[in-house]
């Protein structure tokens, strides 16, 4: 039995419309449990928009986790605002993650799968962090962490995660490059069961900076830092790169930013990709959108990339245990 976890994510955004529109979809899946952390008036008033079609038992005790294949874990009584960013909405969010990995590094879950939160809202409760990965990946221990998407179509990787565009040229080091590359490698290995990975690597200037007639970075440092692994190839001019549709002959795409990966990503995969937090000991996921603050309480939401998350948490976990049993 595999118990996974839903974190609400912003109770004023569409994450709670997701959950119980995907576990209408996944309650009847064997051996599999999951758990939704969610303030229970929160979940009865999205019941009201999104019908439960599964039997469910309320509970705020980790002990009661076994008393049903669905518990909603009630995170105390909340006030929601759809459409609104809140602090109070910043705060349950904040809790739901916080209850999330005490129960995984408990042993008391496999995997969890956060809904979208507001950063904005996280800022107003006084959470610093930009975002779950960054989270998570403190609450580990963890230093050599990778945000990644996957899909059918691409499967892709950040160098640098939440930075300003200004800051970027100077975070770009060979030995992060080297760390993040490592990471990669061992997270298909692990975890996506892929033994043998091609993995392309993109400049950060124009025309991958021609010869260092736009930028030194390419020269004097992406092609010394990536020329050790074979299994590596590029700096790629970017643009060209997508083009051509070069991601195809790859089984990941490591991008030095943000928005340089994340444009074409979203755009072959914006229903179905998935943000993969690589790198750590406990399993993340979670739909590759944001809260869609325009949408919510309209029952419109779509819950395909939060199924497409708890599918890959699902191939993770399974890949994990086979390697450990």
């Amino acid at each position: 039995m595999n118990t996974f976890i839903f974190t609400c994510g912003d109770i004023n955004g569409i994450g709670p419309e997701l959950i119980i529109k995907s576990l209408n979809k996944l309650h009847n899946l064997p051996d599999k449990r999951f758990v939704v952390l969610i303030p229970h008036n929160v979940f009865e008033l999205t019941a009201g928009i999104v019908k439960p079609e599964f039997n469910f038992t309320v509970t705020n005790n980790q002990k009661d986790l076994d008393k049903n294949d669905i518990i909603i874990y009630d995170l105390g009584k909340a006030k929601q605002v759809l459409g609104s960013v809140s602090k109070e909405a910043g705060k349950i969010a904040y809790s739901a993650i916080k209850t999330s990995f005490n129960l995984l590094r408990n042993k008391s879950a496999d995997a969890v799968i956060t809904a979208p939160i507001s950063k904005t809202a996280m800022h107003k409760y006084g959470i610093k962090f930009p975002g779950h990965t960054e989270i998570y990946s403190d609450w580990c221990g963890v230093k050599d962490f990778v945000m990644m998407f996957l899909s059918a179509e691409m499967n892709a990787a950040l160098l640098t995660i939440h930075e300003p565009i200004k800051n970027i040229p100077k975070l770009i080091k060979q030995k992060l490059l080297q760390r993040t590359i490592v990471t990669i490698k061992n997270t298909f290995q692990s975890d996506l069961a892929v033994k043998d990975i091609k993995l392309a690597v993109l400049g950060l200037n124009p025309h991958a900076g021609e010869s260092g007639h736009i930028g030194y970075e390419e020269e004097k440092i992406i092609k010394p830092a990536i020329e050790k692994f074979s299994y590596c190839e590029g700096p790629f001019v970017p643009d060209a790169f997508f083009a051509n549709k070069l991601y195809k002959k790859y089984d990941c795409v490591l991008g030095m930013y943000h928005d340089q990966v994340l444009i074409p990503f979203k755009m072959l995969n914006f229903s179905s990709g998935v943000n993969y937090t690589a790198g750590l000991p406990i399993v993340r996921t979670s739909p590759d959108h944001g809260t869609a603050f325009d949408i919510a309480g309209k029952g419109i939401a779509d819950e395909s990339s939060m199924l497409q998350a708890f599918r890959y948490a699902d191939i993770i976990v399974n890949n994990r245990k086979r390697i450990n049993d």
